[in-house]
């Protein structure tokens, strides 16, 4: 099996989304822009470090309907390696219905994983994560991510979760991981703090090497030596947010293997997710190396 810097394990969808001027309630519009792509926090973080020029693959499974086929049509147009990935012969696929608010370019998401059994830690390549340099989980397929994190761990390579919302299986997977960057929700969920200077005190609790969260329009922030470094978010105009919480975390994951510089870090993720947010979709606008470095020398 080919050898990849980036694997990812988790949730994978096919995406249906619709730009609207409004998201209407007991009501209808005409869309204003409509697209079908894959999506999914893990999947579409692996897409945004092949984007962003390293080597990836993608752990997880479809179903072998429709859905699932354009599922690994997508990750292979995008040059991830579908090697470890299980199809599930008469099981039908994750979707997700996305609905974004054209002024705002906040969303609104409906999904289901389908009738998919959840991937089993003896289902995961153990050969392709030992290989890896860096392993990145969403907490969904909790007994294949504890499997591949110990993996991980056992051979020194650094473990990145995003940690989204407090699911199933995620309190026994914390104590591997060693990049834990949490949304604002989660933050809350554990710590059971509102103030999130505060949450991130709690979660650096864990015991990761390196803990944040993230905090849409403003920014983010990561703990250095007890101190809370903020990064502002760029100001843009957003089309889209979907996707933007996953584009970061790949950023921040493909820019750690360069520098363990926390702000760097920080900053190179926000670029990422940025620029993402111009336009429809989780993956349409995910940039390359090459617009992010250019990006950053003009913001």
């Amino acid at each position: 099996m080919k050898k990849c810097d980036f694997v990812g394990l988790g949730f994978c969808s096919n995406d249906y989304l619709a730009l609207l001027p409004e998201i209407p309630i007991d009501n209808k519009v005409q869309m204003l822009q409509h697209l079908v792509q894959g999506g999914g926090p893990a999947a579409t973080a692996t897409v945004a470090a092949a984007r962003l020029g390293v080597s990836a693959a993608f752990i997880g499974m479809t179903g072998d309907d429709e859905p699932g086929k354009w599922i690994v049509r997508d990750f292979e147009s995008e040059k991830v390696s579908t090697e470890a990935m299980l199809i599930r012969k008469g099981h039908t696929s994750a979707i997700a219905y996305c609905w974004i608010d054209a002024p705002t370019g906040k969303r609104s998401v409906a999904w289901t994983r389908g009738d998919l059994p959840e991937l089993k830690g003896e289902e995961v390549n153990l050969e392709l994560v030992r290989n890896a340099k860096i392993l990145h989980l969403d907490g969904h397929n909790p007994a294949a991510a504890l499997a591949a994190a110990k993996e991980a761990r056992r051979n020194n390579i650094p473990v990145l979760l995003d940690a989204g919302t407090l699911r199933d299986g995620v309190r026994e997977l914390l104590p591997y991981v060693t990049i834990l960057i949490a949304s604002e929700l989660f933050a809350r969920q554990y710590s059971g703090e509102d103030d999130l200077k505060k949450a991130i005190f709690k979660l650096a609790e864990v015991g990761a090497e390196v803990t944040g969260v993230t905090m849409g329009k403003e920014g983010s922030m990561t703990l250095d030596n007890g101190k809370i470094l903020h990064c502002p978010a760029f100001r843009i105009d957003p089309v889209d947010t979907t996707g933007a919480g996953d584009v970061y975390h790949a950023g921040f994951g493909v820019r750690y293997l360069e520098t363990h510089d926390l702000m760097d870090c920080m900053r190179f993720a926000s670029a990422v997710s940025a620029i993402k947010c111009l336009k429809l979709g989780g993956r349409a606008g995910i940039p390359t190396r090459a617009q992010v470095d250019e990006f950053l020398k003009s913001h």
